[in-house]
């Protein structure tokens, strides 16, 4: 089983990408917040966006398939066997159980925002009578992918650095 690059063994090389991408995507959410209230670069803050989308649904997609060769979470969390307690097992599923709450309501909800606007928006992007509702939907995006961001990185850290 490949370790990870970030020094955290028994971790993945997909484990690893994931998590770096969970420490860019706050920063990258935040450039094109940036470029769409700042800049009014409308056609900058979706082409951002798009790409981010599809980088982290690739990232997840590749991280799953990695987490079926590796036998789950817990054969990895746990490798060489036994090496975690029960309890700490636990404590490691509770962080897990919380950031997937995030984790499966983010592509959904940044789904909907994504393609409410690529429908209602002209091209290039103008603002619009959808302006006001693409607003409250991508604020809560935002906080939702945030959310996602920080428990999947307490999630890693009970899991892989935590002794």
């Amino acid at each position: 089983m490949g370790n990870g690059f970030l020094g955290f063994p028994p971790s993945t090389l997909m484990l690893d990408v994931v998590v770096s991408a969970l420490v860019l995507v706050v920063p990258i959410l935040l450039f094109s917040l940036f470029l769409v209230k700042v800049k009014k670069n409308f056609t900058a803050h979706r082409n951002v966006q798009l790409l981010l989308a599809v980088v982290l649904l690739i990232a997840v997609v590749l991280f799953e398939i990695d987490m079926r060769l590796h036998g789950g979470w817990e054969q990895i969390v746990n490798r060489p066997a036994g090496r975690l307690s029960p309890e700490r097992i636990a404590t490691i599923r509770q962080a897990l159980y919380v950031h997937l709450v995030f984790a499966v309501s983010t592509p959904i909800l940044w789904g909907v925002t994504i393609a409410g606007a690529l429908r209602k928006f002209a091209n290039p992007p103008v603002p619009s009578p959808y302006s006001a509702r693409h607003k409250i939907l991508g604020w809560v995006s935002v906080v939702d992918l945030t959310l996602t961001s920080v428990t999947g990185l307490v999630f890693y850290y009970f899991a892989f650095i935590a002794k």
